[in-house]
Parts: C-alpha cells; sequence; structure tokens
C-alpha cells in the first residue's frame, strides 16, 4: 500500500487552512475517514465522485478503497497538495479545479457512480436536492454517502410528524431510501465547527409511476411554505391541489407536516394526471 505522510504535514507544507468562506472544515483521523468511505460498501474499481476534496483527507480514504476518484475542487490552494496525491496513485484520481454547482456529473462518467463527500456547508444542500432532481430515474449515481450539518442530515431522514420533517425529507424519500449512517463529532474537524455533523447514505429505489418530480416540488413548496396552515390554505395556489385532496380522501384540515410521504406523491400524481 502507497505510504503518505501525514495529513497535518501536507497542510503544513502547503501552508493550508480551512476557507470559512468556502465551508470548509478538514478532517484528519484516518481510521474515521476509512469508516466513511466504507458505508457504501466495496468500491474496489469503481468510480466515485467527491466534491469539496480540500487536501484530501476523504480522498485518501477512498483511493486505498481502490476506487477510481474523480474530484471537483474550486479552492486553488488545494490542488498542489491533491496533485501529490493523483502521483501516488497513479490513473486513480482525477481533479477538476471548478465549481461543483455548475457541473453536472453526467458528463464525467460514461456509467454508474457513487457520490462520496465532507461537502462543504455553504453548498451542501444545494448540491444534494441538485442530486436527488430530475424527471429521469433512476438516477447515474448508484448512492450518496454525504456529510452534512447534523440538523440538516435529521431533516433528510425526519418521519411526519416530527418538526424536522419537511419538504427535505419528501424530496430524498420518495424514490430513495435514506439513512443516518454515522454521526461525527465536532471536535473531529480542523477547525471545529459550531455544530455536530453526520452522515446520510441515500440509494435511489423505483420511482412511483406516473408522478411529476415538477409536479410533486410545486406541492411541497407550497404545503411547508405555510406549514403552519392547514392544507386548505397553504394549498389553494395550487391549482387543483384541493380538489385533488378531496378525491383522495386526505382532510384539507390537515397540516403538511402530517402527510406521509406517500400521501404527497398522491397528491402529486392526481395533479400530474390532470
Amino acid at each position: 500500500m502507497t505510504t503518505l505522510p501525514p495529513l497535518r504535514e501536507v497542510i503544513a507544507r502547503h501552508g493550508l487552512s480551512a476557507s470559512k468562506a468556502l465551508g470548509q472544515n478538514f478532517l484528519f483521523d484516518e481510521q474515521l475517514l476509512d469508516r466513511i468511505a466504507a458505508i457504501p460498501g466495496s468500491l474496489d474499481g469503481k468510480d466515485v465522485l467527491e466534491v469539496g476534496p480540500g487536501p484530501g483527507g476523504l480522498t485518501r480514504a477512498l483511493l486505498r478503497a481502490g476506487a477510481n476518484v474523480t474530484a471537483i475542487e474550486m479552492d486553488r490552494r488545494c490542488l498542489p497538495a491533491l496533485a501529490e496525491l493523483a502521483e501516488a496513485f497513479p490513473g486513480k484520481l482525477k481533479v477538476i479545479e471548478g465549481d461543483a454547482l455548475k457541473i453536472d456529473p453526467k458528463t464525467l462518467f460514461a456509467g454508474e457512480y457513487h457520490i462520496l463527500s465532507n461537502l462543504p456547508y455553504n453548498v451542501g444542500t444545494a448540491l444534494f436536492t441538485g442530486w436527488l432532481s430530475g424527471e429521469a430515474w433512476p438516477p447515474q449515481w448508484a448512492s450518496l454517502t454525504l456529510m452534512f450539518q447534523e440538523e440538516v442530515a435529521r431533516r433528510i431522514v425526519a418521519e411526519p410528524d416530527t418538526s424536522a420533517y419537511g419538504r427535505l425529507a419528501v424530496l430524498a424519500q420518495w424514490r430513495s431510501k435514506a439513512k443516518l449512517a454515522m454521526k461525527v463529532h465536532r471536535s473531529a474537524f480542523t477547525p471545529p465547527p459550531k455544530v455536530m455533523s453526520a452522515i446520510v447514505h441515500v440509494v435511489p429505489r423505483e420511482a412511483p409511476e406516473g408522478v411529476s418530480m415538477r409536479v410533486l416540488e410545486r406541492v411541497t413548496e407550497g404545503a411547508f411554505g405555510q406549514r403552519r396552515k392547514m392544507l386548505r390554505q397553504s394549498l389553494k395556489g395550487v391549482p387543483g391541489a384541493l380538489d385533488a385532496l378531496e378525491a383522495l380522501g386526505i382532510d384539507a384540515q390537515r397540516r403538511a407536516e402530517t402527510l406521509s410521504v406517500a400521501e404527497f406523491v398522491s397528491v402529486a400524481k392526481a395533479l400530474t394526471k390532470a
């Protein structure tokens, strides 16, 4: 196995420090990083996308696991450290300088790939919802293993009738399975963030037939946009929604957080057909 210098040594040599503006927090614990890389199962010989690798802590773990890694990094300061890592694992690491929000992963891979990332806090939710969106399903990615602030992670896996349940939970769960895979204490990072973190693991499942993603988004946006109000009020701006509730036997006096993912999907399906 390739012997690498300690991450702290690499960071010191390149004069790197985590950028608050870029939402960076570095992980140095090699055992923890190996555990994260193991969450999706064997990655030996598989294609992996990593966003925001920074100095390459998780990247190392992915490469040790045998993955073929494509990493997108917009912090030019980190590129020399990543270049050294690419030299240590010939042909296994491709680094792209750029903004992940502006790059379509489907253009980077010919076939199936996994996404693993300690996501920058300031763009994590936007990237996640982008990967979940799109009418075509199943997606090209086989799994998402992503680090979020724990509060965001809990919103992704939340169940109905809980304070964390909202649009993000419906979006994540209507055609995929999401679970909280691991909590990560703030002390594991340098510098330590103010909040705890957690890793969410998502795998796609068969999408409900006859449901438009765009329609579901409109329904959840209306319902949760005024979550304290009854559905008869919050959904009155969505054409046909109140009629759909009546046809489906869903009480319009309920509030958004009481509806299951399946109920939201049934409303969207009715509106998609309309």
